[in-house]
């Protein structure tokens, strides 16, 4: 991890641009980390030690610009720092790397497997992961482990993330409407996590079969409300 010397004038986070200003171009690279964040907001809705960012700038120099995966999640950081949430992500306030990134390609590859591959590196980021939704004959996710200082693929789908205590996998699923491969957070039995508005879905056809079940009994459901 890189050091910083505390008596140096560091800047904070109002000081310094909110992200690298590229923009995303396409809606897979702002929908795919956002479906992984929601899901976490659920499960873990009772835990405060963690930080999932999306298109954000991690800033690791203050003299270089910031690095914004289209993903990112640190560990045994604040959630929530005030009302007014996070700006950018900056690693000499912080004091944590982010344990995971993840870059979703868009049609071609750019600095994912080279300049973006090496920051990382250098901030020892634990889990790189690159997701190629346009990819037709080779795998569309790759998860990288880092190992005496070089990434070494992980095989499997989904690949268990120890430290994490979640898998990252994909598979075809709906969100937002829309149905096609998504990436998904999943348990140490390799079965998914439900998104949002399946968690909905399942709670509604749950009180769909209980009033079922209470009308065939002679039950009246509006009466236990």
């Amino acid at each position: 991890m890189l050091q910083y010397d505390p008596l140096d004038c560091l800047p904070s986070a109002e000081d310094l641009p909110d992200s690298d200003d590229t923009p995303v171009d396409n809606e897979l690279q702002d929908l795919i980390p956002g479906l992984l964040k929601a899901i976490l907001a659920f499960v873990w809705a009772d835990r405060m030690d963690w930080f999932f960012g999306v298109d954000m700038g991690i800033y690791y120099d203050p003299d270089q610009p910031a690095i914004a995966p289209d993903g990112f999640l640190s560990l045994g950081v604040e959630r929530i720092i005030d009302e007014n949430l996070r700006l950018a992500y900056l690693l000499w306030e912080e004091q944590r790397v982010p344990i995971m990134a993840l870059e979703v390609i868009s049609h071609q590859p750019g600095a994912e497997y080279n300049t973006k591959r090496k920051i990382y590196t250098q901030l020892e980021v634990l889990y790189y992961v690159i997701y190629s939704p346009h990819r037709q004959r080779k795998r569309t996710l790759e998860v990288y482990r880092l190992v005496d200082g070089k990434y070494q693929l992980q095989l499997g789908n989904p690949v268990w993330l120890p430290e994490v205590g979640l898998g990252i996998g994909s598979e075809i699923g709906t969100y937002q409407g829309i149905t096609r491969e998504w990436l998904y957070w999943y348990n140490e039995q390799g079965k998914r996590l439900l998104a949002p508005e399946e968690r909905v879905q399942q709670a509604e056809q749950r009180a769909q079969l209980l009033a079922e079940r209470l009308r065939s009994l002679g039950v009246d459901s509006d009466s236990l409300v």
